[in-house]
C-alpha cells in the first residue's frame, strides 16, 4: 500500500495554481498495483459482488422493482436572479440542479459542482423530471467542481457547454481535450479562484470511466470558503470516518450537501452510497450547520423508488429532533440562502 502525504502538485492543463496539503495530510493512497484506494485501504466490489447483484439476483427476482418516474419537487428559476453573485461576506447562495449538480455562488463568484444539464447520461439514462437550469442561461462560472469520473458526476457535455476551467482530483486530466483548462488535486490540496478557496477532501468511493481504468483516477469532495462562510460537498460517497476528520479541519460548515439516495440493495451500495439515517450521521460528525440533501429524484440508478429518500430523510431527521431548517429537502431550481 503507497500512502502519499508529500506535497507534490500534479500536472494539468493550464490550470489554477495549487496550494500544496499540509505534508501531514494523506494526499492519496495506492494499492500494489498502482490504483487508487479509499482512506481505509478498499477499493470497489469484486467481480463476483457485481455479477450477484447485477445478474444473479435480477434473474431470480431478489430485486427490489419500483417505477422509473415520480414526482419532484421542483420551482421555476428566473436565470436573470442569478447573474450577480453574492458579495464579498453577504450570505452565500445555492440551487440544486438535480442529482449531485448545483449551482455554488458567493464572494462574486460562481461554481458548477459535478453538473449534468441535459436531459440523459451520455443519451441512454433519462432524467425524472425537467432540468431546472439549461446551459444558456447559466451565469458566469468561475470553474466546475468535478467530485470523480463517475459518467453521473462527470458529465462531458454539461461541462463542455458550460465552458469554464475544471478542478478534478488526481489523473482525471487524461479524460478532457485541450478545450477546457484542469486542475488537478489530491486530498487536502487546494486552489483559490477569485478569492475563494477550494479544498479537495477525501470520500469513500471508487472511480472508473471504462472497463480498464477502475480507480485509476482519484475521487473526493470539496469545501468551498470565502467571507466567512463554508460549503461542504461530499461527492458520491459512503458513509465513512473520514466526515470527522472534514469536520474537525473545517469547523462549523455552513452547509452540507450530502447523497440520500442510490442505496438499495443495501448490502451492495452502502459500499459506496448512503441512505438518508447515513446521512444524517454524516452531518452529525461533520459538526455542520445545516444539511440540504442531493443525489436523489433525478437518475434511476438504483432499487428504491426515487421518491423514498426524501421520505425516509424527514421521517428520521424528525426523529433526532431537527427542524426542516436545519436538515432541508431542496426544490429543483429552488435558491436557497445561506443566512446565519
Amino acid at each position: 500500500m503507497v500512502t502519499a502525504t508529500m506535497a507534490t502538485v500534479t500536472a494539468a492543463h493550464d490550470g489554477f495554481p495549487v496550494t500544496p496539503a499540509p505534508d501531514s495530510a494523506v494526499r492519496f493512497r495506492r494499492d500494489a498495483g498502482g490504483r487508487f484506494v479509499n482512506l481505509d485501504g478498499s477499493g470497489p466490489h469484486p467481480f463476483s459482488a457485481v455479477y450477484k447483484w447485477a445478474v444473479r439476483d435480477k434473474l431470480a427476482g431478489r430485486r427490489r422493482k419500483s417505477p422509473s418516474s415520480a414526482p419532484v419537487p421542483a420551482v421555476d428559476l428566473d436565470p436573470a436572479a442569478l447573474r450577480a453573485p453574492p458579495a464579498l461576506g453577504a450570505p452565500p447562495r445555492l440551487v440544486w440542479l438535480g442529482h449531485a449538480s448545483w449551482l455554488v455562488q458567493l464572494a462574486g463568484a460562481s461554481f458548477l459542482i459535478d453538473p449534468v444539464l441535459g436531459d440523459s447520461l451520455v443519451g441512454f439514462t433519462r432524467r425524472n423530471g425537467r432540468a431546472p437550469l439549461p446551459a444558456s442561461a447559466l451565469p458566469r462560472i468561475d470553474a466546475q467542481l468535478v467530485s470523480h469520473n463517475h459518467y453521473d458526476h462527470m458529465d462531458m457535455a454539461s461541462l463542455r457547454a458550460a465552458g469554464a476551467p475544471v478542478v478534478v482530483g488526481m489523473d482525471n486530466a487524461r479524460h478532457f481535450d485541450r478545450r477546457l483548462p484542469v486542475t488537478e488535486l489530491g486530498w487536502w490540496d487546494a486552489v483559490d479562484i477569485g478569492g475563494v478557496r477550494i479544498t479537495y477532501v477525501p470520500s469513500q468511493h471508487w472511480s472508473r470511466r471504462s472497463l480498464a481504468d477502475s480507480n485509476r483516477s482519484l475521487w473526493g469532495g470539496f469545501v468551498i470558503e470565502a467571507g466567512g462562510f463554508s460549503i461542504y460537498h461530499s461527492g458520491d460517497t459512503a458513509y465513512f470516518d473520514g466526515f470527522g476528520d472534514i469536520g474537525r479541519r473545517f469547523p462549523a460548515l455552513d452547509a452540507a450537501l450530502l447523497p440520500i439516495g442510490a442505496y438499495d440493495p443495501q448490502w451492495f451500495m452502502s459500499k459506496q452510497h448512503m441512505n438518508p439515517r447515513e446521512a444524517l450521521d454524516a452531518f452529525r460528525d461533520l459538526g455542520a450547520r445545516r444539511i440540504v440533501a442531493m443525489h436523489w429524484g433525478t437518475f434511476k440508478l438504483t432499487d428504491e423508488p426515487l421518491d423514498e429518500p426524501p421520505r425516509l430523510f424527514r421521517e428520521e431527521a424528525t426523529t433526532r429532533g431537527l427542524d426542516q431548517r436545519v436538515a432541508r429537502i431542496a426544490a429543483l431550481g429552488e435558491i436557497i440562502t445561506l443566512d446565519r
